[in-house]
């Protein structure tokens, strides 16, 4: 078929714009960028948040519970948002109250840790048995001369629940209440279920290993200051380390957390005991609580309880403070007085045990009063005292411990449940 010239040239033309289009430089896409979506971190859920995972074991059970004011749960509910709507929104419950209500689930009794069970006592203060107020079931307090269950009190007991936040300290004595509550329900045949809670404490695992020769209720297991467990990771390794009397086992069911690990930053929703009222004091307490063996206050009798330090025999600085009695502390070291040291409510979150506090206290007050006897209980070991009164350097403290500390971390792995 022949073309005309008039269509040899149309074909020319549109050709020759194909051809100039294609040399026309285009927008490059390579180097736009799309904004950077933030995953919003995901809430951490506690075992007792995680109902489905524990009440079918309870149904038509007598159980027991161990718990304080820490132990609560959020529970969806549907409120009325506006006349006629109905939405939904998170509750918060206490455990005891929520299991009372729950059909087919007969709470038979509480028992209650040291502070008691809502969390109101001084340390070491004897808390009587009693019943709680809004339910009317007994309360038996484990502090005191009775620190484990009797055969008795667990007598036509089917389940022992224990949901208690810890701090992650191994003289903050949830941990002891614990080893007591497993040991009897395994002489009793009786199963533990442990609802899991974060430590705030569990980003690190720091200080001297206890000597079995000064076991106490505030350290019971060879462990460090600082272990960096969760309590249901560490009921794990009281099992697991055969720490009951006579080697005993525990039935123990533990309902893990969810988007946990052991660097998760957690805030505390309710204080675990009068006197860590916040993050920081939590945060601070592993090296802080070292200063109830000694003639040094750490606040006790103020506001800023585990966040200061200080005593009248120390260097008067632009800080002082003047203990009172107040909840958790009805009589506090140096009642009255004008105590001098430092205010540490600001400082950086810890991330190891810090000494340095207590040995410039040690080093500014009078020698053969500052320590007591049971600074020995607290340090689980004589030497740490040993130590700070020959002078050595807190660097050369830790070096001390280091082969204990890694030898603890090879036994704690096997029982870990969160990275």
């Amino acid at each position: 078929m022949k073309l005309s010239f008039n269509s040899v040239f149309s074909l020319f033309l549109v050709f020759s714009f194909q051809l100039t289009s294609c040399a026309q430089p285009q927008k490059s896409t390579e180097n736009k960028q799309e904004p950077i979506q933030k995953e919003e971190p995901k809430t951490i859920k506690t075992g007792a948040d995680r109902t489905t995972a524990y009440l079918p074991l309870l149904k038509n059970k007598n159980i027991a519970i161990v718990a304080n004011q820490t132990s609560v749960l959020q529970v969806l509910q549907r409120a009325e948002v506006a006349p006629n709507i109905m939405g939904s929104k998170m509750v918060q419950h206490h455990l005891v109250d929520y299991l009372h209500n729950y059909e087919g689930i007969n709470v038979q009794k509480v028992f209650a840790p040291e502070h008691g069970f809502r969390g109101k006592a001084d340390a070491g203060e004897a808390i009587a048995d009693g019943k709680d107020i809004k339910t009317g079931i007994p309360i038996i307090s484990l502090y005191g001369k009775n620190k484990k269950p009797s055969p008795e009190q667990l007598n036509e007991i089917d389940v022992v629940v224990f949901d208690i936040q810890d701090v992650g300290a191994r003289f903050y004595t949830y941990i002891s209440t614990l080893h007591y509550v497993m040991e009897a329900c395994a002489e009793a045949n009786i199963p533990v279920i442990l609802l899991d809670r974060p430590n705030p404490n569990g980003h690190y695992i720091d200080g001297p290993m206890l000597e079995p020769e000064h076991t106490s209720f505030v350290g019971m297991h060879p462990i460090p200051v600082v272990y960096g467990m969760t309590i249901g990771e560490y009921g794990r390794m009281i099992n697991g380390e055969k720490w009951l009397a006579n080697e005993a086992k525990c039935d123990l069911t533990v309902i893990t957390l969810e988007n946990y690990t052991h660097q998760s930053t957690y805030s505390l929703p309710i204080k675990p005991s009068p006197n860590l009222p916040n993050d920081v004091s939590i945060n601070l307490y592993p090296s802080l609580c070292f200063f109830e063996g000694t003639n040094v206050s750490a606040g006790r009798g103020t506001d800023k309880q585990f966040q200061i330090y200080g005593s009248p025999y120390l260097e008067k600085t632009g800080f002082s403070f003047t203990p009172q009695p107040n909840e958790g502390a009805k009589h506090p070291k140096y009642k009255g007085e004008l105590c001098f040291g430092e205010d540490l409510s600001t400082h950086n979150r810890l991330t190891n045990l810090d000494l340095s506090w207590l040995k410039k206290a040690y080093e500014q007050s009078p020698k053969k009063d500052f320590f007591n006897a049971f600074f020995t209980k607290l340090a689980g070991t004589k030497k740490l005292q040993e130590q700070i009164e020959q002078g050595l350097s807190e660097k050369e403290i830790k070096a001390s411990w280091q082969q204990g500390l890694n030898d603890f971390k090879k036994v704690r792995e096997e029982y870990l449940l969160y990275e």
